[in-house]
């Protein structure tokens, strides 16, 4: 029997792959969206190259992993004559797919929405068939809506009455009330992860999108929020370890967990002190009264032509400007209490991820399939 796994070329989902193949004996189903199974094996390399050499990968390939195309938005997840076959093999899921595309409400109903609701019927004709060992779910903090100084505890996210923050966060509030409503009986954890920024281990990372605003923010000689406001941030590597953990337990305690830095998350101050250490300009004024006229300058630049490179940067800070203003954190006690792990610091790594960043031009050097690999 397997575990099938959606996402697994994504940042996180290829993280969660990696530990369990690293640490675990199952094999693993993986939904891959490809037009064959050549194009979704370099899909796949490309994804997991970060954490293991090639030999490494090929060894995985050929004994523990089956691939197979498909698209969790499409009917019986676009697999197929492969569909059965998987409801036969799977034992446990881990939905980790999802679009992070904080704008478009399309895009969000049509993959986070429809695509989960797919995932949910995968489930129940498994359940059908034999037991479902367990069903988790990656979703985000950020389920918790609009919010302003505060703590969020699991059981306390929910509040239907409150806005939410952009199309994302609120697809996925959705998801979950379905995955409650549909699974029922069913064995499901939910994960919802804060700000994954980079890798504890190595100060690297393949998905940018967070550390670009934070290193033009480093980089200012006046920072245009206060000081003391707290930011829970966590590491993609110990997020994919806690997930696996729990997802791996005979019996967990929870139906759903923070994955995040709680009350231990740093303020500004702290996170700007670190990432500028070593360098010749380390003061950093904090002015909170430009927050508003910094918003709008942000919303002005971010609607110049999209070929000029402030458009570009005032994009990034425009969609993540209500989460690192809204000094909220999550308390993450049950996970602690769980899997006995705390998440490293951002701190201890911060500035090492800037450099890497900025040196490598916010992309990551991937290396080529190799030509005679076979």
């Amino acid at each position: 029997m397997s575990i099938f796994i959606t996402g697994a070329t994504g940042y996180l989902g290829s993280y969660i792959t990696a530990v369990l193949l690293k640490e675990y004996d199952d094999r693993v189903i993986l939904l891959v969206r490809s037009n064959s199974i050549d194009e979704a094996q370099r899909k796949l390399w490309n994804s997991l190259q970060p954490h293991m050499d090639f030999s490494e990968f090929i060894n995985y390939l050929d004994t523990r992993i089956d691939i197979v195309s498909g698209n969790i938005s499409k009917e019986k997840l676009g697999l197929g004559n492969n569909y059965e076959s998987c409801i036969h093999k799977t034992n446990s899921i881990i939905h980790c797919a999802s679009i992070l595309n904080r704008r478009s409400h399309k895009a969000c109903f049509k993959v986070n929405l429809k695509g989960t609701l797919e995932v949910i019927r995968f489930a129940q004709a498994i359940i059908a068939h034999h037991p479902l060992k367990r069903f988790s779910y990656i979703s985000t903090v950020n389920v918790a809506g609009i919010r302003k100084n505060d703590l969020v505890y699991e059981d306390r996210s929910i509040d239907w009455e409150r806005g939410d923050y952009d199309p994302y966060s609120r697809t996925k509030k959705f998801c979950e009330h379905m995955i409650m409503q549909l699974l029922p009986d069913a064995s499901v954890v939910i994960f919802r992860p804060s700000a994954i920024i980079g890798d504890s281990q190595t100060s690297r990372t393949t998905q940018f999108d967070m550390v670009k605003p934070f290193v033009s923010l480093s980089n200012l000689p006046i920072i245009p929020f206060n000081a003391q406001w707290k930011l829970d941030i966590i590491p993609a590597d110990y997020t994919a370890q806690a997930i696996v953990t729990i997802h791996q337990r005979e019996k967990p305690k929870y139906s759903i967990y923070h994955i995040s830095s709680g009350t231990h998350s740093l303020t500004y101050r702290e996170i700007v002190k670190a990432a500028k250490k070593g360098k010749l300009f380390t003061i950093a004024l904090f002015a909170p009264f430009l927050e508003k006229p910094c918003t709008w300058i942000i919303n002005l630049l971010s609607r110049l032509p999209k070929k000029t490179g402030l458009s570009r940067l005032a994009t990034h800070l425009n969609v993540f400007m209500p989460y690192i203003t809204y000094n909220t954190v999550f308390d993450n006690s049950r996970v602690r209490e769980e899997t006995g792990m705390a998440p490293v610091s951002f701190k201890k790594y911060c500035r090492n991820l800037f450099d890497f960043s900025q040196s490598s031009n916010f992309k990551y050097p991937y290396k080529p399939w190799p030509e005679k690999s076979r």
